[in-house]
């Protein structure tokens, strides 16, 4: 069993060997909303030092996406359980945008193995546009509204720790984040709903989702789920991959590629992966990828003054190149420039080999 929410201990067991679970720094989203100065400090000098927090939700202010999320849950548990033929009525549509089956990337574990999940991306810019491509069993007038609710929370909640991290650095004008994220203007922002399957259906190839970088500005996650581990950035001592322990009224927010560059590379960029905690069962999360526009201009982690239009292009490739080709291209594309330290896992990990069917 995956320990209880919040838990006082430093490890947990996963697969057989003590496995760390990161602490992190808790941001109340009330405070934050009114730009109150201790909380903007805290999400400044958490996205400066760690790159990554939990944002309370459970407040006034809150809790109407804590139930967006809730809606759309039940929306996607739904969805998954459609017909493939159905759910990839149109396949993938664009990068941002579209149904992806299990198997489309690398997985968690390396060469040779292939993603455990399905997903399907709902683009803002059509929702806001009221022209949706969305498959067939979510696309009653009810769905799209309550997936237009669930974009629109999302979209206010990360505009408000834009803001915050804009005031907290000091920047004014046209130099705020939140400007080259306007909601008039195009960009790949997308909800992404994913449903990684029991081992048991996708084998011992199919596991996880492989250690990345979002392309993202930020990322708005929920999963009440253990799966999610991140390295914490440093090299002070070996950094593992350790787990992101689910908190009840809390989403986990980090810092994607994008914002670390607008910042001129202060600001950190979570390096994470899922795994089978519990590799028995349906694992369900929901992730809103606020991006820049388009067109915003930046110098990425290769020097390279690029639009986030090109660097969201470049590295989607990059995570559905085979692994062969992924192991030639730089680091900095799937981990976004981000310098590691430690190894992945101290010792080995084997995929969950599920038990051979016997002939009768």
């Amino acid at each position: 069993m995956a320990p209880a929410d919040d838990p006082p201990q430093y490890y947990v067991q996963w697969q057989d060997k003590e496995v760390p679970v990161w602490s992190m720094r808790t941001v109340d989203y009330g405070l934050l909303l009114s730009q109150d100065p201790q909380e903007v400090d805290k999400v400044v000098k958490a996205c400066l030092e760690e790159g990554y927090f939990y944002l309370d939700l459970d407040n006034i202010d809150g809790r109407r996406t804590l139930q967006d999320r809730e809606d759309v849950l039940n929306l996607m548990q739904r969805f998954f359980e459609a017909p493939l033929e159905a759910k990839n009525e149109y396949g993938l549509i664009d990068s941002h945008l579209g149904y992806e089956p299990v198997g489309s990337r690398t997985g968690a574990f390396g060469a040779g193995t292939k993603d455990g999940y399905e997903m399907l991306k709902v683009s803002r810019d059509e929702i806001q546009q009221g022209s949706p491509r969305v498959p067939s069993p979510i696309k009653n007038g009810g769905d799209l509204q309550l997936l237009e609710k669930a974009i629109g929370s999302c979209n206010t909640v990360t505009k408000v720790i834009l803001s915050a991290l804009s005031t907290g650095m000091n920047l004014t004008g046209a130099e705020r984040f939140e400007n080259s994220h306007r909601n008039d203007r195009p960009s790949t922002t997308t909800l992404s709903m994913m449903h990684y399957l029991p081992a048991e259906v996708t084998g011992q190839h199919k596991i996880g989702h492989q250690k990345h970088t979002d392309i993202s500005s930020l990322t708005l996650l929920f999963s009440d789920q253990w799966g999610l581990q991140i390295r914490p950035p440093g090299e002070c001592g070996a950094r593992e991959m350790g787990f992101v322990a689910p908190k009840k009224g809390c989403a986990f927010v980090h810092v994607g590629d994008s914002l670390r560059f607008a910042s001129g590379m202060k600001f950190q960029s979570c390096i994470h992966r899922v795994v089978p905690f519990d590799p028995t069962e349906h694992r369900y999360s929901i992730a809103y990828f606020l991006r820049a526009e388009d067109d915003t201009m930046f110098v990425d982690s290769e020097g390279r003054y690029v639009t986030a239009k090109d660097w969201h292009d470049q590295k989607f490739k990059a995570f559905t190149d085979p692994w062969q080709w992924q192991a030639m291209a730089p680091k900095s594309m799937i981990l976004g420039g981000m310098t590691e330290a430690g190894a992945d896992d101290p010792e080995p990990v084997t995929a969950y080999a599920p038990e051979p069917v016997k002939a009768h």
